[in-house]
Parts: C-alpha cells; structure tokens; sequence
C-alpha cells in the first residue's frame, strides 16, 4: 500500500510540474477556440454597372442569460421583451418566461433572432439590456454570409458561385468561381470562442481578434439588357420545342468582350433553369455550322472557288458504303460552291473538300490548325473541353477512310459553342481572331486594381480575299432567297449567318436527336455583335432545323439588341455630306417647289418622301400607300390637275 502510495504521488507531481503545461494547453484548447470569421465577398457587377451577385451579412442574435448581475437582468428584463415583442409580434409575457427560464437553466446561448438582415440587427443591439453589450447585458452576436444574385434565376450559372461542403470539396462554377481565390473572396478574420457544453460555442468578446478583409468587386463584360433579351427569347424557344437544353452566347465582335451568355435545361417537371454552362462546357459535332471552317480552309488554299461547279449527283454519295445525303430529296443538280454553301448541300461540300484534299488530307488538317481550331480558347471558367479534329498522322482511332469526308460537314469534329462562335466572330472581325472575354476591370471601391485588356489570339486567321468570300457566303445564307436562313431575313436590319442541323446519338436509331443551331453576326456590315444559338434535342414532331428551332433565337435577339441599341456609335461627323442623299434631296426639294397644283412623277422616290411632297402641296389631297419601298406605280398621271379631296394611290415594292 505504501508503494501504490508513492505511486500516486509520483503521479500527482508529474502531471503538476512535468506535464502540467501539455494539459493546460488541451484543456485550454477543448474550452477555448479561434474560430474563422469569412470575409465577405466582394460584389460581381454588369458592365453597365448593375449588381449580379453581392454577399449580404446575416445575423443571429444570441442572449448569456447568467452574464448580467441580478439587480440589472431585473431592472431591464421587462423593458427588452416588450421591445422583441414589438419586433417580433410575440407576447412580452411570454418572452420574459423563456427569458427567466433560460437563467434559471444556467443557458448562456439562448436564441433571441436568426437569420436577420443588417438593420434589424442594429436595432436589436440597441434593445434594453443588450446594448450594455457582451460583458454586462449577454448580447452574443454572430455573423454569417449570404450569397444573393439580385437578377435571379437569369445568367445565375453563368454568375457563378463558390461552395465547400462538408468533406472541405470545392464547388466553383462560372465567373464567382473562377475569380473567388484571386479577387472575390478577400482574407478571413478569427474570433476566440468559449466552449459553454451542449457543442455550444460562445465569443469570448464583442469583437474579432483579426477584422475580416473584404474582397475586390468584378466587373464584368455582361450587358444586363442583352442578357435578359437572350434568356427570354431562348427559353421561349425551348418551351415551343419541348428541347432537352440550349444555350446562347452574345459576344461583341471587335473586342471579344460577352454581352450575353445563357444556359437553359430542362427539369423533370418540364421547366427550365441554369442547369449546367452548356456554351462553355458542352463539346458537340457541329454539323453544318462546320462548312464555313471546311471552306475557309478551301480558300486559303486555294483548291476551291465559290464559282467553282460542283455535281450534287441527286443528292447522295457513297464512300466505303457510307452515304451522305442532301435534305432535299434528289439534290440539287449542278451548282456553283457558293450554292452548296447557302443552300448547306452536304454532298456538295463533301465533294470538293474530297476532291481537293483525298490524297493529302493532313494539308486540310493543318490549315484548321493554323486557324487555331485545335487550340482551346483558356477561359477562366472552368469545365472547357479541347476542340476534337481526327488528324491522320495521330493513332487515336479517330481517323478512318472516311474522315475527311465527314469532317467536311460536321462529323468527327467537336467543339463547345463558345469556340465556334470565336471562329464565326474572327470573320465577322475581319479575320482578327480575339479571345473571348469575361471581366472588364476589378475595383476596391473606385480604384482600379486590374484592367482587362483585349486580347488577340490570331491576327489573321485567312487571308483578306479568303474572308471577303467567307463573309459573302454567310450574308447570302440569309439575304438569298434559296439560302437556308431566308426566313430570318429584314428589311430593317441585315444579318449574315449559317444554320446547322447536326443528327445526336445517330449510332442508335432508337436514341436518335438533333441538335440546331445558328451561328453568324449582326449588322453584316460592320458587325457589332456576333451570336449562336444551340438547342440540343428539339421534339423531332415540332421540328428540328436550325432555321425553324435556332434562328428565331438569333433574329430575336439581334432584332431587340438593334432596336434596343442603335448602332449609331460610329458616326463621327453630322457634317458629312453623302453625294447620293445630297442629290436625292435637291430631287425632292426641285419637285416640291416646281409642283404645287399638278401631280409629278413620283415613280422612282422613296414612298415616304411621296407622300410628304403629296400632303405639303396646296390642294388637299389623300394618299394611299400600298406596299413600302420605293413607289412604283402611281394612280394619277404626271402634269394632271389635282382637286381638293382627290384621292392618290401609290405602290410601293
């Protein structure tokens, strides 16, 4: 017994004066801890300065019912219930029950508010008792943060957002995601907190050890107007076609910079939502949205011209068995390369492509190679997939004896919408081919931390005959009558563009779909804007070409944009006289003074400048339009008297 005494004193005093400061620590550690305060995020804005997503503080407000001496948890209970009763609608009485009850109970964390915003927040603090603060009247505050996107579900995925779970797995989709670590997220502060059981842990003082360090706000490219535009006229579409998912990108022409980017897909109960960044992360065949790359290609080389006579052969080839075939049942006949390209023959594409590159198919390869079509675009945001182009020189079983043929309409080559756009874009620019961009500056309050610049990924990606033809071509698809994108055609505004209907999961006739797209840009003269549409799977009973399901998309949104926008940014002198307006206007104003009573010839003049000449002269006369344009008939003769009242037909055309 004298031994295991010894023993137990030995004990004693090792763990007193040997180990004594190990187990402080321990025991200081389990009570006491620094907790992480996050730093709130910094704002994500428009370009034109609107808010799209911002960190808005969150409060719970908490109540050591033992903290406050007797005589002041008795002086001020009653006067701080009948001011929560007053914030909250609940009984003072009962309010000052829970109150009692929780001192009684020893609780030092009792739950006064949760989740409120910064000026309840401020008016609570001030409440009787709690604005003695934390060490005399219990008030206990914590901080939370809370993501909002003040534009909701519209470009919500796009906007982005950053995630950690439970296991510490990290979640970064679109613009928030991408620029979080480096600009958004700012440095975290810490607060010391106390251990009071229960796995409740209480401040141990009213304020933070480290403040936390707010992040930078982000400016991005995104037009708040254009984005709405693009959102409502796509899911409008997709509704009427009962599609899978689609996506439209809106990017302005000389700087790269993305006015508009939406991602829709559909949910079990048919409605649609930011599913996924399809525009960035969706790699797909492009079908004959391709054909401008094939004969791009062609023309730089040289092998094909658009007056070039290709034989459609009633609209079927065969290679190795394998047939392409035209959507116009027996073809085409013989037509010029420039048809084939507006009407968007498959077989005469296929033709002159195989008949230019059969015996050197790595010429073609290269010369897409040279327009950076392998090269992915690297964007910030992640989840963008390499380009795919089967190359006969690489052994990866993409190439076969019909590859060549395939790929010169779309099939064996992959690609996300926003790398197609960025080829159609580069002709639109004249050959410059820029990257596509996101962010136009970070800020901290209103200094410029970083500026986003444009930059240049190939200077010129054909040679400046090679794009005149190109950009000719896609003009032609929608002003030609025959050209597959007529229907989308206006008087109003010109557009130049390519459909393409692209056949999905063809290997099972069972599973099969298509996927419709338009891509092109707006004016076709001096282009502001380039734009695609893809919309993957429309129902095959409603339609499935890409002038009915995405084109709609393409001349919506174009159609608002310049109505919305005109595009009278480039005129840099009121002063400037045009020979032809000059003319035309001392045309009309000669007629006006020479024909006050008598009916001039008015055949050949802008209907609009008639019928001012008409209702200016000095006898009363009505006119009557038919048509619009430039009149081409009129129901009185030139030099005939007019009477008061005399009715005057004009047709326009």
């Amino acid at each position: 017994m004298f031994i295991f005494g010894l023993a137990v004193v030995f004990k004693l005093l090792s763990i007193q004066f040997l180990q004594g400061d190990v187990y402080k620590a321990k025991a200081t550690e389990r009570v006491v801890k620094n907790v992480v305060i996050p730093a709130n995020r910094g704002n994500v804005y428009s370009v034109n300065g609107n808010l799209l997503a911002t960190s808005i503080p969150k409060y719970d407000i908490r109540f050591d019912a033992l903290t406050a001496k007797s005589k002041t948890f008795e002086k001020y209970v009653k006067p701080l219930c009948d001011s929560l009763s007053k914030y909250s609608g609940k009984s003072s009485n009962k309010l000052e029950n829970d109150i009692r009850r929780a001192r009684i109970n020893r609780n030092r964390y009792f739950l006064l508010a949760r989740n409120i915003g910064y000026s309840d927040y401020i008016r609570l603090r001030n409440f009787p008792l709690l604005n003695l603060g934390a060490f005399k009247g219990g008030l206990i505050v914590e901080q939370t943060t809370k993501r909002e996107h003040p534009m909701g579900g519209i470009a919500q995925r796009t906007i982005g957002y950053e995630r950690i779970d439970e296991k510490g797995n990290v979640t970064r989709p679109g613009i928030d995601g991408a620029f979080g670590v480096k600009y958004l997220r700012g440095v975290d502060g810490q607060r010391m907190k106390q251990q009071i059981g229960k796995g409740q842990w209480k401040p141990l003082s009213d304020a933070n050890e480290i403040e936390p360090k707010d992040g930078y706000d982000v400016y991005t490219t995104i037009d708040v107007n254009i984005q709405d535009i693009a959102h409502h006229a796509l899911l409008a579409q997709l509704e009427k076609y009962k599609a899978d998912h689609g996506c439209v990108v809106v990017m302005e022409t000389k700087t790269g910079e993305i006015r508009a980017i939406s991602n829709l897909g559909r949910n079990k109960n048919g409605h649609y939502y930011e599913r996924l960044n399809y525009a960035v992360g969706e790699s797909h065949e492009s079908g004959s949205t391709f054909k401008l790359m094939a004969l791009a290609a062609a023309f730089q080389d040289k092998v094909i011209d658009t007056s070039d006579v290709v034989d459609t052969e009633k609209g079927i080839l065969s290679f190795y068995g394998k047939k392409v075939r035209d959507s116009k049942h027996g073809g085409y006949g013989k037509i010029t390369v420039s048809k084939a390209f507006e009407v968007s023959s498959n077989t005469g594409i296929v033709k002159v492509i195989d008949q230019a590159y059969r015996k050197q198919p790595e010429k073609f390869v290269d010369r897409l190679y040279a327009m950076n079509l392998n090269d992915d675009l690297d964007l910030p945001i992640i989840g963008e997939p390499k380009p795919i182009i089967p190359d006969p020189r690489i052994k990866n079983g993409r190439w076969s004896g019909i590859a060549l043929q395939w790929m010169a309409y779309g099939y064996g080559v992959s690609f996300t919408p926003l790398q197609t756009l960025t080829f159609y874009n580069a002709v639109a620019n004249d050959g410059v081919m820029v990257k596509p961009r996101f962010l136009r500056e970070v800020k901290e309050f209103d200094k410029v931390i970083e500026p986003f610049e444009k930059q240049i990924i190939n200077k010129k990606i054909c040679s400046k005959e090679a794009i005149s033809k190109l950009q000719a071509l896609l003009k032609n698809v929608v002003e030609k009558k025959h050209g597959t994108g007529h229907r989308l055609y206006s008087e109003n505004f010109s557009m130049a563009g390519k459909t393409g209907t692209c056949q999905k999961d063809y290997r099972d006739k069972e599973k099969l779909n298509y996927i419709s797209s338009f891509a092109g840009y707006f004016p076709a003269e001096n282009p502001k804007y380039s734009c695609i549409v893809v919309i993957h799977e429309p129902d095959k009973g409603v339609g499935y070409y890409g002038a009915d399901v995405s084109g709609p998309v393409f001349k919506r949104v174009a159609q608002k944009i310049y109505t919305d926008t005109p595009l009278i940014d480039e005129i840099e002198s009121l002063e400037v006289k045009i020979g032809a307006i000059e003319n035309e206007y001392e045309s009309f104003y000669k007629t006006a003074q020479t024909y006050k009573t008598i009916m001039p010839n008015l055949i050949g003049m802008p209907a609009m400048d008639a019928i001012v000449l008409l209702e200016n002269m000095q006898v009363d006369v009505k006119v009557t339009l038919d048509g619009s344009g430039v009149v081409k008939a009129q129901s009185v003769n030139k030099n005939t008297k007019l009477k008061n009242n005399q009715t005057v037909v004009l047709k326009a055309s």
